[in-house]
């Protein structure tokens, strides 16, 4: 009997939820009398479910009629042999004031681990419902005496983060994973509900203990990765790659781990230490694909962080990486990078033609050739040969159709389209990119192609518009004064067209580029108060209160600024990061 009963357990849920919704229904309504006629009508039938046992105690309980959901108990025990009811007569008990059978109850429920262990399981469930929580602890940790392969620490650490134990909750977490290394993302989760950013926050301080503990005890590259981890979280990427390094230094297999670490802190705008774990990449890798990587973005970094004096030394390594590693297929990504700086910021645009067209000649893949004329059409873009782009970009799409790399040469069709001031087929091609298989492409596509719809109406020449686009391709031809100027002419000559909050938006970023920050909130600030109901405003909310916090040293009005998306755009792609760095900027300990 006992071995169908608990089979039930596996099934029975689905009937449930098939056959009891009119009772359900009237549970939730608080119209218990008539729920429970229905439970009942549904235990008849089904006098072994465990979950209509339960719901017609509790509908009793609800009712205060505890004397008649202790005779059903009763009966049911005397028919069915499963410990956790035990739990529930003494919860019944409980409810009654009458704590000596209570006591007596949870006892046997307890006790019953020692005919079979496997009923931790559903006891230690039954206490948890009830919010007895020292009840449920007892149930796992004798379990766990009783049966040592058994492994209730996550349980135990859920419980003690209920009951504020965080010191507890962390010991068990990572004991947990010490057993169960492949449950380790599912425990940061979890974790990373008690602690912030702030290293000095009581909960980041007690895990940096409890993980200190460990590794002086017994040395497991585990509790190395963990501590990684949280000063990681803390945006201390300085200590988290001397953690690294050790890890690697023990286990030196891969530097997987140190390339995701440099690119965290460059996501993190943390440059200086980005530059240091990237040259400890080129000094420490054996493999040639890590060593060209790690070159590549030490000079992408080196490129965003310089000024034009040091464009020269720039250059001068890029030649000595040709020379020592050769040019060929494998040295690709850096053939492109070259050439992007030659065009881009030393304006050498012919010099960076001639170079990608040489390196079309080599015996590259289709998908590599496509890398190549995708750089050459943006430079014909920032040369103005609006007719000469569109071809490189249209034979990518026909060699490589459907691909992510196709779609981006369609977006950057359109764009160049729109450049032209050809608003019509730059939205045709952006109707076609928003069902695009890469989410940037297809974001990408959508927001520009809102932009022609909301203002090429507006005006019948499209001036206005016209001039937006010609602002758009100075900023990206990184003339952004230019596009600072001519965003102006915008916003003074065309203040009752609705393009004029693109034209603030865009403005704001461009300030914020070029370190003008007060200039860029004076834009946002704008946004806000002129177009709250427009599509922009969640962005100029979060961008404020980012320069709020990092520019402006002023975090009360950055906190009121990630309050107004928490709580008015729940909708918007800033929801997550604005609460989590609203909690944080509160001092919020525990989620």
């Amino acid at each position: 009997m006992r071995i169908i009963f608990i089979s039930c357990l596996f099934f029975c849920t689905s009937l449930f939820s098939q056959d009891d919704a009119l009772a359900k229904e009237y549970f939730n309504k608080g119209d218990f009398k008539k729920a429970l006629y229905e439970y009942k009508l549904l235990y008849k039938k089904s006098p072994s479910n465990p979950i209509y046992i339960n719901q017609i105690v509790t509908t009793h309980q609800q009712l205060e009629q505890y004397n008649e959901a202790e005779e059903f108990l009763l009966r049911v025990i005397n028919r069915i042999k499963y410990p956790a009811f035990f739990v529930e007569l003494g919860y019944n008990y409980h409810l009654k004031n009458d704590l000596v059978n209570a006591n007596l109850y949870y006892q046997k429920a307890i006790n019953s681990l020692d005919e079979n262990v496997n009923n931790a399981f559903s006891v230690a469930r039954s206490f948890q419902d009830h919010n007895l929580l020292n009840k449920t602890i007892m149930v796992y940790e004798k379990a766990m005496i009783l049966k040592p392969e058994l492994n209730f620490k996550f349980q135990l650490a859920v419980i003690y983060g209920e009951q504020g134990d965080v010191e507890k909750m962390f010991d068990s977490y990572i004991e947990f994973a010490e057993k169960n290394p492949v449950q380790l993302n599912n425990i940061k989760r979890r974790i990373n509900d008690f602690i912030s950013e702030n290293s000095a926050n009581e909960n980041n301080i007690l895990f940096k203990k409890v993980l200190l503990r460990k590794i002086q005890q017994e040395p497991n590259l585990l509790w190395n990765e963990m501590l990684s981890w949280l000063f990681i979280q803390q945006k201390d990427f300085k200590k988290s790659f001397i953690q690294e390094k050790a890890i690697f230094n023990r286990q030196p297999e891969s530097l997987n781990r140190i390339e995701e670490l440099a690119n965290i802190a460059v996501n993190e705008n943390k440059n200086e230490i980005a530059k240091e774990i990237y040259t400890f990449l080129i000094d420490t890798a054996q493999d040639l694909e890590t060593q060209l990587y790690a070159h590549y973005n030490l000079l992408q970094l080196e490129t965003k962080t310089s000024s034009v004096e040091n464009y020269e030394s720039i250059n001068n390594k890029y030649l000595e990486l040709f020379k020592a590693f050769g040019i060929f297929p494998q040295t690709l990504k850096l053939q492109v990078a070259y050439a992007h700086f030659l065009a881009f910021y030393k304006n050498k645009t012919d010099d960076a033609i001639d170079f990608l067209e040489d390196t079309l000649k080599l015996p590259l893949t289709e998908f590599e050739k496509a890398e190549v004329k995708l750089e050459l059409g943006d430079i014909l873009v920032l040369q103005e040969k609006f007719n000469k782009a569109l071809i490189y970009y249209t034979q990518i799409q026909r060699s490589l159709k459907n691909s992510t790399i196709s779609q981006e040469a369609r977006y950057k069709v359109a764009k160049t389209s729109y450049y032209k001031g050809d608003f019509k087929w730059a939205e045709s091609q952006l109707k076609i990119l928003k069902a695009s298989t890469s989410q940037l492409i297809a974001n990408d596509a959508l927001h520009l192609k809102l932009l022609i719809t909301d203002n090429k109406y507006e005006d019948s020449l499209q001036t206005a518009l016209k001039l937006y686009a010609k602002a758009d391709l100075l900023a990206f031809q990184n003339k952004d004064n230019g596009a600072i100027s001519l965003l102006n002419t915008i916003l003074e000559n065309h203040k009752t067209q609705p393009i004029i909050a693109q034209a603030l938006f865009k403005q704001a970023q461009l300030f914020e580029e070029n370190a003008q920050f007060e200039k860029a909130q004076a834009n946002y600030e704008l946004i806000i108060a002129n177009y709250r109901d427009g599509i922009l405003v969640d962005d100029a909310y979060y961008k404020l209160a980012n320069i709020c916090v990092n520019q402006l040293n002023d975090p009360e009005k950055a906190k009121a600024l990630y309050e107004q998306i928490i709580f008015n755009h729940v909708d918007s792609i800033y929801f997550v990061e604005a609460r989590k760095k609203y909690r944080t900027l509160r001092g919020d300990a525990i989620n």
